[in-house]
């Protein structure tokens, strides 16, 4: 089955530090728009005036649009060079809207989060292990590529930290591959045994979210 051609996208996952650990805005999407009822991270598509000066820079692009999408959605102010680089995700052919979407991360300025409720229906700060806990609970839905991001930054303890890890790499890029297995499906990424032909049952390396109806789990070696 031949996809749709997918659109470039951007989003920024904003931190802010809390005794508790550090917490990520999460925005819950109207229900009868793309990725409709999913809590997702402030963002959105590419458009023609994101481009503008920068010749060409898919990234620099990118992060315009990050900058113009957080203040729209949550109307929070970001600098454009306070964006760090985090991944890039390819979502599989067979999606009916697919978005090649660059994911960046940044600390959340001192100032109220203000949704339209157009587009965003509800918001909340979540440390990432909570958001976890709560889709395994069924209290909210997101996608996988929320879902790794999430995982990621479980292992920092403040903000400082979660810039400095990803400052410290290249961006990963991330194309799905998603196969059926009991009881659900699992999406496969690169250094998979099974991710060339997308067989889930193949013996060897393991990077894949298992998405199964009695749970998610991400499993790297």
């Amino acid at each position: 089955m031949v996809g749709t051609p997918p659109r470039p996208a951007a989003t920024v996952v904003l931190l802010r530090d809390r005794p508790g650990g550090p917490e990520v805005l999460m925005l819950r999407r109207n229900s009868k728009i793309a990725f409709g009822g999913m809590w997702v991270f402030p963002g959105g598509r590419v458009d023609a005036e994101d481009r503008v000066g920068h010749d060409g820079d898919e990234l620099g692009a990118a992060r315009t649009a990050a900058v113009r999408e957080s203040l729209e959605e949550s109307g929070l102010a970001l600098e454009a060079q306070a964006l760090v680089p985090f991944s890039h995700w390819t979502p599989p052919p067979v999606t009916p809207k697919r978005y090649f979407t660059w994911f960046f991360i940044a600390a959340a300025p001192d100032a109220a989060v203000s949704i339209d409720g157009g587009e965003i229906h509800e918001h909340d700060w979540m440390r990432p292990a909570d958001a976890l806990a709560r889709r395994e609970l069924g209290e909210i839905e997101i996608a996988p590529p929320t879902f790794v991001t999430l995982h990621e930054l479980t292992a920092v303890s403040d903000v400082d930290q979660a810039l400095a890890f990803a400052r410290s790499r290249e961006p990963e890029h991330f194309t799905t591959v998603i196969a059926r297995v009991d009881g659900g499906a699992v999406a496969l990424w690169h250094g998979d045994a099974g991710y060339e032909d997308g067989d889930a049952e193949r013996a060897g390396a393991r990077h894949r979210l298992w998405m199964r109806r009695d749970g998610w789990r991400y499993e790297r070696d």
